[in-house]
């Protein structure tokens, strides 16, 4: 029987993927995260498929971490706040070394620990568990706090989602930040202007999102979420507002279900699990796209 790495790497024609490649690593994110919601029956793929690249610029460009000594003290921190596109950061963790690619296959079975929402819990790389929405930026902003307090430059990264963004914690947390003058301290937004059941705007509206992030003290800029050149320039800005004082955000404007034609801006795929004819579908299109 052919391995699940095999499988999924089988587009590549026994060559070794170049998970370095912010382009490939998205990639192998969208097609991991297609097996592991296939084999898993799970669900989420449309919000793992959206947050792709931002999550390969950060391992592949940005985050200072080291997968032969995860627990370095002075890696920078990244905490998925979105925990149900867990998917997305365990197959990027594994495709650039962190454990092997092989171990993808158990995610969400009975006893694996790659649950479905992203745990901490012998996972190597992996700072904390999330899922329950509206709290990793908390998170994120109580480690921004301590690194400063201990005269320490590494940074933290925090990825939310739109929908969270509804929370009150999430603007109780902004409002810290900017009186804590944690500088140090990015939060990406994935906006891919959807949420469990609906759009953004029929559920609880957020624009004008920019402006209010400027209001509540934070650097705001807002980029295409899948442009990994334009991410990187925002990410370059972001690490660039060091000694401002004031948190910075990046608002990326994505597609929910994005690479997937009949899965782009489809609510069902918030929940829904690609089997069958829908399955093979997608890993046709998925495979055509193979940078």
């Amino acid at each position: 029987m052919e391995s699940y790495e095999a499988r999924v790497h089988s587009a590549f024609g026994g060559r070794t993927p170049d998970a370095g490649d912010p382009r490939v690593l998205a990639w192998l994110i969208r097609r991991n995260g297609l097996e592991m919601a296939h084999l898993s029956r799970g669900s989420h793929i449309g919000s793992v498929f959206s947050v792709a690249e931002i999550i390969a610029v950060l391992y592949a460009r940005v985050l200072r971490v080291d997968p032969a000594a995860p627990k370095m003290p002075d890696r920078d921190r990244l905490i998925l706040s979105k925990g149900h596109a867990g998917s997305a950061v365990y197959a990027a963790l594994a495709e650039t070394g962190f454990f092997p690619v092989e171990e993808l296959s158990t995610h969400y079975a009975n006893g694996s620990r790659l649950s479905g929402h992203v745990s901490h819990k012998g996972v190597p790389g992996v700072e904390v568990s999330t899922g329950s929405l509206g709290h990793g930026l908390a998170v994120g902003a109580g480690m921004a706090l301590g690194a400063r307090m201990d005269s320490e430059a590494w940074r933290t990264f925090v990825v939310l989602g739109d929908g969270e963004c509804d929370e009150g914690a999430v603007w109780e947390t902004a409002l810290q930040a900017a009186q804590f003058r944690l500088d140090r301290l990015i939060a990406v937004v994935d906006y891919n202007h959807m949420q469990s059941l609906d759009f953004v705007k029929n559920t609880l509206a957020l624009e004008p999102f920019e402006s209010k992030w400027r209001d509540f003290g934070w650097n705001a800029l807002s980029c295409d979420g899948h442009d990994v050149n334009g991410l990187e320039k925002a990410f370059a800005w972001a690490e660039g507002n060091a000694g401002t004082g004031r948190p910075s955000v990046i608002l990326a404007n994505t597609v929910k279900g994005k690479g997937v034609s009949f899965m782009e801006n489809d609510i069902l795929w918030h929940y829904r699990t690609p089997q069958g004819e829908e399955y093979e579908a997608a890993l046709r299109e998925l495979e055509a796209q193979r940078p």
